[in-house]
């Protein structure tokens, strides 16, 4: 028996003997026993009817997999802004710093930053999501290639948006300022056309700040929804988003002798007060149509375009040497551009259906997917040192403005962004896909789910060399890959009472060799993907309606493939493993009280063992609970603890100070007043306590200056 097997086994006999006396507890006769209703959707179902993460009406408790939801109303009651906000609340997940212009998560030790969803269609360009638009946030832990397809390897992030509503008619607003200036207004009106339709406008603006120099930035969104009813069977969702964003980049500060970022340099700005800027630009389209064919079974298409337009240039620290001369530091910098267009289109057949005794909640699928990718990025090329690298004195501000300034040795330096080409490429992708997934209810206390997913993908690109580019010659590589692969998922739920599941679970997913970002193949001939395992058991336990807890126990597993220098052989070794447990308890614990809390315990390795992997906190662990005083009056507190971890991989072997992010714990706080039925005051304090820490980092001179204390006021109502 393998450790990974045993480990599981013994796992699961531990859920058995928790289970067992929670079961035993909750005995009762069958007509006592507490069922969660499908219309009490405050974060314990999914919003499954309006093409969510599952694409079948499957309670939470019935799920096989570890996950969260974050509603509308909990976002705004914590203050959130980004997704990185969400994530420092949710066990099992932590962020990256994605380079100061994209959202980056780490799901179980496995980076990314590409595996995000809206209403369950693909997100995978590189930018910083709003918020504004979003009934709920749905955060999958696990390998989930069943339903998503490639990607997803350690999890996933779907968001499910506001849909225009056929029975109400009214107008919401939001509006907050901060203490570091920022400022921003959304609005949310839904407009009753007629009897059989309706149009819903969701839009905002912020106008960005933070306690860091030179920052600055505004962003708009707007998100216009419609809603037909064609027939009392049919429906069509259409929806339009445009996303206008531009922000300043910060890199953060390097790390000293200690493997610790500096504090001493936690003022200063590692970048261009100019040109540390990103852009972007986007168009997204969608379309529903939804038919419900009899009693027992619906029928659902999905269309899907996007176009986005990226820029990102930056400068920051790349070397830094505390013991040789504390006084200086490396910039190194680029340029960057993407533009992505993407048609998805997906058919669902959804069914619930009975055989014999024997329920059936069926999903059968197929997607379709074209997508085209052109990318470029030129590096620094500083005059002073003829390189990508120019050295200045460590000071605030650094002596270069617009890329122009002068360096370490006192000699006038000038940047230029279109002197070195570091990769060119346009790639086109096309995937085809089928699925087919059932939960099987084998009686009223076992659920059976087995399902697999064929995914055929084409990948070839174009890259220009840069070498020869450089010396005026344009020399194009065509490089291509074909990737047909079948995903596997499997599940059984144990259910000794209603309210009470005990779960086992194993899937697969995958990642083309190609990237996330489809920039490229590495030379010579593609190797096969690389294939993400994820065993899990669990157990759920629902208290009472709206009070839920779960604990769960999973292993990750990698398998990449590789080639023999010396002999040409293939053969495969285990990239990344990584183990873990995670609880979480949310729900209203009183009328009065409502708690979310989550923990994790994460312990990797990479390279067969040899090297302990960058961003994996051991512990993490977080809180929020709010009380509503009297019928007006409501107070919020929270906090979140991470561990220490890595900047890079860990050497075992490595006896020396390692970049590290030092543990850290944010109190934040907040306060809420009714001053009628329909307006709302509150006021959230992030950082409470002030402390000075490091939540993120890029690369080893690179950690992330959290913000210290500050407090933001929102007004928001409906009418």
């Amino acid at each position: 028996m393998s450790r990974f097997q045993s480990r599981l086994l013994g796992a699961a006999a531990l859920s058995v003997l928790i289970a067992a006396p929670i079961a035993q507890a909750q005995a009762s006769d069958e007509d006592e026993v507490s069922v969660q209703d499908e219309i009490v959707v405050v974060g314990q179902y999914l919003y499954t009817d309006q093409i969510n993460a599952l694409k079948a009406p499957t309670p939470i408790i019935d799920v096989p997999q570890s996950l969260s939801i974050i509603t509308a109303d909990q976002i705004l009651q914590q203050g959130f802004d980004r997704i990185s906000d969400l994530i420092s609340y949710t066990p099992g997940v932590n962020a990256s710093q994605g380079e100061g212009h994209r959202d980056a998560v780490v799901f179980r030790g496995v980076r990314s930053t590409a595996d995000f969803f809206i209403d369950g269609v693909r997100d995978d360009v590189q930018y910083y999501r709003p918020l504004y638009n979003l009934e709920q946030v749905e955060i999958l832990r696990g390998a989930n290639a069943l339903l998503f397809g490639r990607g997803g390897t350690g999890g996933l992030i779907n968001r499910v948006t506001k849909k225009a509503e056929l029975d109400d008619q009214f107008a919401g607003y939001q509006a907050s300022v901060d203490t570091f200036g920022a400022f921003g207004a959304q609005v949310d009106s839904n407009f009753v056309v007629s009897d059989n339709a309706a149009i819903r406008v969701n839009a905002m603006y912020e106008s960005l700040e933070n306690h860091r120099d030179f920052y600055d930035g505004d962003r708009f969104g707007i998100n216009p929804t419609a809603k037909i009813e064609l027939s009392p069977a049919t429906t069509v969702d259409l929806s339009y988003e445009y996303i206008n964003h531009e922000r300043f980049i910060d890199r953060g500060i390097p790390t000293g002798t200690n493997g610790r970022p500096v504090e001493a340099f936690e003022d200063i700005v590692f970048g261009d007060a100019d040109l540390n800027t990103t852009e972007l630009e986007a168009h997204l389209l969608r379309g529903v149509v939804q038919h419900q064919i009899n009693d027992t079974l619906k029928a659902r298409v999905t269309a899907s375009y996007s176009d986005y337009d990226k820029l990102y240039q930056n400068f920051y620290a790349s070397s830094f040497n505390q013991a040789a001369d504390p006084t200086r530091v490396g910039i190194d910098g680029y340029v960057d551009t993407t533009q992505r267009r993407s048609f998805t289109l997906t058919g669902d057949l959804i069914g619930e259906f009975e055989t014999g005794s024997i329920g059936h909640t069926f999903v059968a699928g197929a997607e379709y997917i074209d997508t085209s990718n052109d990318n470029d990025r030129f590096n620094a090329f500083w005059s002073g040192s003829s390189d990508d690298v120019e050295f200045f004195l460590v000071q605030r501000p650094l002596n270069f403005r617009g890329g122009v300034g002068v360096n370490f040795d006192g000699v006038a330096t000038t940047n230029d962004f279109t002197a070195d080409l570091n990769d060119r490429s346009a790639a086109e992708v096309e995937v085809f896909s089928i699925y087919v997934n059932d939960q099987i209810e084998v009686n009223e206390y076992l659920d059976i789910i087995v399902g697999l997913r064929f995914d055929s993908f084409d990948f070839a690109v174009d890259v220009v060399d840069p070498v020869l580019f450089d010396t005026g010659t344009v020399s194009i590589d065509t490089r291509s890959s074909t990737d047909d692969r079948v995903s596997p998922r499997a599940g059984l739920v144990f259910k000794p009472q209603e309210n009470v599941s005990l779960y086992a679970s194993y899937s697969e997913s995958f990642l083309p060799r190609s990237g996330e970002q489809f920039a490229t193949i590495s030379g010579g001939d593609p190797f096969d993907p690389d294939v993400f395992e994820t065993a899990e058991i669990g157990v759920k336990w629902d208290f009472v309606p709206g009070l839920s807890f779960t604990a769960a126990y999973f292993q990750n597993e990698q398998t990449r493939a590789d080639r023999d220098d010396d002999t040409g052989e293939n053969f495969e070794v285990r990239g990344l493993e990584i183990e873990g447990i995670e609880l979480q308890l949310q729900g209203n614990v009183t009328e009065q009280l409502f708690v979310t809390a989550g923990y994790s315990y994460l312990d990797g390795e990479t390279d067969n063992g040899a090297e302990i992997p960058r961003e994996l906190p051991e512990n993490t662990f977080s809180v929020w609970g709010a009380y509503q005083v009297t019928d007006k009056l409501g107070f919020g507190l929270g906090a979140t603890y991470q561990d220490e971890s890595f900047i890079t991989d860990f050497d075992i072997g490595d006896t020396g100070p390692h970049p590290t992010l030092p543990a850290y714990t944010r109190v934040d706080a907040a306060a809420y007043y009714d001053i009628s039925d329909t307006m709302r005051v509150q006021l959230n304090i992030e950082n409470l306590t002030d402390e000075l820490y490091y939540p993120t980092s890029h690369s080893t001179h690179q950690a992330t200056v959290a913000p210290p204390l500050n407090a933001k006021i929102t007004l928001s109502g409906k009418f």
